[in-house]
């Protein structure tokens, strides 16, 4: 397996270079989106927090290289916003690709705070005798510095041996790790290997003196689930799509399935509160027969009684959610509700409210700029920034690429810190370094990333052509 990799490092730079001598703009100062990447690797942004703190770099994982799916991601990498080369910032060795590969890296996001990537990571390959191999209840967090120094530790203790669970610990596998903005708390999804009959649930970690097993974060579940098979009306059966609401971490919203009276499960809109004082270590970290509990302070409030899905996406002022749902004419669309309010709320200000119009629907890539007055949606294979600034200009819309069925669609949307600038996926014809054109492997074009400029002269979070 080392000779793909020596492949792509070549390949990486001769593009790069090529690129550069062609007189390829990467850091184009003109409206419309442009092409950051060229190289024969995949690049998933994944949803994440894809920015670097001084936003000079996008971080991605490159599953679909050599394998689909997480675990046959190879590599945590960055790319230059200014020149488009691409670096290296964690790729262990060996690796295994397949069915049972080892140890699976992906979905990155940057720390908001310092040079510091988040991933997942799933057992190296020397440990797979006694872990096994990557799987969705057998991962971690992974922690690397930025730099390619080799700097690489984890993030959470994971322990499927220990009777009871070690407070702290989990017994199953931590996945799409996200900073708070001010760097305080991580949120994530989790699997449990031990009680598999637990759907997936939401959780969060903060470092703390009592983490186990050498690591530096305590981690803790959030959301209390019920097996579907034991699951009565009003309890939840399953948590994720979940994502922070405010700068501090202290709301974690997400998409729970709830058991509805006649029996249907619905997916809705929840948030959990977790107060600053919140002790975690009063979490409950389970035993093999015994599901972890929250910590004793949060709280679950459920906002929609209709349904609701997607990814879902806090304002960075902690005061509005954005997530997708049905509109009267059946299209899914963009809405926005109040973080404390809820569809049921007496105060009609306080209820959800559409967004979006889109002719083809709302797909994905909700994303708030940092002001709050705008966010960003994927419609039609396009990239659209919508005024949500209350007031005449609410739901008037900017379309800042492309769209239509000719073009490759986008995904994977995140906008800088800065509010600058929104990258994302795109397929795209791909090339070597000998100017073959090149497939990944599962025979589709690569993903590569693109840019694109929010045009918003006057810095207020709103675009200029819907002033």
């Amino acid at each position: 397996m080392r000779k793909p990799f020596i492949f792509i490092c070549i390949s990486v730079l001769c593009v790069a270079a090529l690129s550069l001598l062609a007189g390829v703009s990467l850091a184009q100062d003109a409206e419309g989106e442009w092409q950051l990447t060229f190289s024969p690797i995949s690049k998933l942004l994944d949803n994440n927090d894809s920015f670097s703190r001084d936003d000079r770099f996008l971080v991605y994982d490159t599953r679909e290289t050599f394998g689909g799916g997480i675990g046959n991601g190879t590599m945590i990498m960055k790319v230059s916003i200014s020149t488009g080369l691409e670096n290296f910032v964690y790729a262990p060795w060996p690796v295994l690709i397949g069915s049972q590969a080892a140890p699976g890296l992906g979905a990155a996001s940057y720390s908001p705070v310092d040079d510091v990537v988040v991933f997942i990571h799933g057992p190296l390959v020397s440990e797979t005798a006694k872990l096994g191999f990557y799987g969705g209840t057998n991962r971690r967090g992974g922690v690397a510095r930025a730099d390619g120094s080799g700097d690489v530790g984890y993030l959470d203790c994971r322990d499927v041996q220990s009777e009871p669970t070690p407070p702290g610990a989990h017994r199953g596998g931590s996945h799409r790790h996200e900073f708070s903005a001010d760097g305080s708390r991580i949120g994530f999804t989790y699997d449990d290997a031990l009680l598999t009959q637990y759907g997936r649930n939401i959780g969060y970690m903060v470092s703390h003196e009592k983490a186990p097993c050498g690591v530096s974060f305590y981690a803790a579940l959030l959301a209390p689930v019920v097996p579907a098979a034991e699951s009565k009306p009003g309890d939840l059966e399953r948590a994720a799509d979940d994502s922070w609401v405010g700068a501090k971490g202290l709301m974690r919203a997400f998409i729970g399935n709830v058991k509805e009276a006649d029996g249907k499960v619905m997916g809705s809109l929840f948030v959990v509160d977790i107060p600053e004082n919140v002790d975690i270590t009063t979490a409950g970290s389970g035993t093999k027969t015994v599901y972890p509990s929250p910590p004793v302070g949060t709280r679950v409030r459920r906002l929609t009684t209709t349904p609701a899905g997607g990814i879902v996406r806090g304002s960075l002022d902690g005061t509005r959610i954005g997530y997708f749902a049905n509109a009267a004419d059946g299209s899914r669309q963009a809405f926005i509700i109040n973080a404390q309010g809820s569809d049921q709320h007496q105060d009609p200000a306080m209820r959800p409210v559409q967004v979006t119009t889109f002719e083809k629907g709302a797909t994905g890539g909700l994303r708030w700029h940092p002001s709050g007055n705008s966010i960003a949606v994927i419609s039609d294979g396009g990239v659209a920034a919508v005024c949500v600034k209350p007031g005449p200009l609410f739901g008037k819309t900017a379309w800042l690429t492309p769209r239509g069925a000719q073009i490759p669609a986008a995904d994977a949307l995140v906008w800088s810190h800065n509010g600058k600038l929104l990258a994302y996926n795109r397929r795209v014809p791909t090339y070597n370094a000998a100017g073959a054109l090149v497939k990944d492997s599962g025979g589709n074009d690569f993903r590569q990333i693109f840019l694109v400029r929010f045009p918003d002269k006057d810095g207020n979070g709103i675009a200029d052509s819907v002033e």
